[in-house]
């Protein structure tokens, strides 16, 4: 199994995916990564809409792991994360796309936009991500 399909496995058996986020899937490439929720019910805040903690978590798993692609060695951190709300969604599906915009030795910046099923953008992101002293491992869930 490759580095890719080994960080897809640890985003998709991680314990919040498992639990709550059922309905995701992933994919991972060098220096960009996709994933994808349907909407459900239980993502609403009570307007009857996605709350926009899943707004965040989406935005910042597609940069986060956009980032891991390209680190081998080690897991990355998010240290910071900036999201803006453009618009509310409360049905289909919807698309987090991350992509890698500056990296150095330790310290990364990726971007990440939230698509709805009409090719919508419903929000945007941007994080830095920095190198950790984490191997990645099987005790991580990467295998």
């Amino acid at each position: 199994m490759n580095h890719f399909e080994k960080l897809e496995r640890m985003y998709l058996n991680a314990n919040l995916n498992k639990e709550i986020y059922q309905s995701t899937t992933v994919k991972i490439q060098n220096e960009t990564a996709q994933i994808q929720l349907t909407i459900e019910p239980k993502y609403f805040h009570a307007l009857g809409a996605i709350h926009g903690s899943v707004y965040f978590k989406l935005l910042d798993d597609a940069a986060f792991f956009a980032v891991n692609s390209i680190v081998k060695d080690a897991f990355v951190l998010t240290t910071n994360f900036n999201i803006n709300l453009i618009r509310p969604a409360n049905k289909g599906i919807i698309t987090a796309i991350g992509k890698v915009k500056f990296k150095s030795k330790n310290l990364f910046i990726a971007e990440s936009s939230l698509i709805n099923d009409t090719g919508k953008e419903i929000a945007f992101g941007t994080g830095h991500f920095a190198k950790s002293r984490i191997a990645l491992n099987e005790e991580i869930g990467y295998k």
